[in-house]
């Protein structure tokens, strides 16, 4: 199961700002960030731009968030399995699977976002890159543990098995599709266990 997006506190307008995600996500995807008006966004979403304002400053803003509440998620869960029980052979390839997974059922957010980062203005590329920057070092926190306790190998820096290994996972919109021969969940088990091998750790997935 996947996490929900976080609710904030006020819960009686989550509503109208989860509207507004959805259609600027669905917008997004069908006409390019570029190619998609504020104006377009409200009015599929049955509101007014002062409303949309209330939650959002811009249009930038609404591309941010529909990354960020990916990754809000993704960061949640993977600090409850890096911190969680069992050995780092298991949290790791727990967390390696997760993030497939997640990424996967939010497959749409990713692309679109990825697609369109470019657009961003500096300092939301800067916060974005920052908030990346966290999840990718908690992840490699991970590996150097098990480096250090000589369950892995560290022939390769943990730094770079990291970037190697999210380099796969970012590319996964070029090619999965919810319809094809594999779940998120089976990729998933499939890159953690090509990870956890890579390492020198074997087979650790059921």
């Amino acid at each position: 199961m996947l996490g929900q997006v976080t609710k904030g506190d006020h819960v009686k307008d989550e509503p109208v700002r989860q509207r507004l995600l959805a259609e600027a996500t669905r917008l997004f995807a069908e006409r390019g960030f570029e190619g998609t008006s504020v104006q377009q966004v409200v009015v599929a979403a049955g509101v007014t731009k002062g409303a949309m304002y209330h939650y959002f400053d811009s249009k930038d803003d609404l591309l941010h968030e529909i990354y960020a509440r990916v990754l809000r998620m993704q960061m949640e869960r993977l600090t409850r399995i890096a911190d969680g029980p069992g050995d780092v052979r298991q949290r790791l390839y727990k967390a390696a699977a997760d993030v497939v997974e997640t990424t996967a059922a939010n497959l749409d957010d990713s692309k679109i976002f990825f697609r369109s980062m470019h657009l961003l203005a500096p300092e939301t590329q800067k916060t974005v890159r920052a908030e990346r920057r966290r999840y990718h070092e908690r992840f490699r926190d991970l590996v150097a543990e098990g480096q250090r306790e000589g369950v892995f190998s560290d022939r390769v820096p943990a730094e770079l098995v990291v970037d190697y290994f999210f380099g796969s996972v970012h590319h996964l919109g070029t090619w999965f599709h919810t319809e094809g021969p594999l779940t998120g969940a089976q990729v998933g088990r499939h890159f953690a266990d090509l990870l956890l091998t890579s390492l020198g750790a074997g087979h650790v997935g059921k």
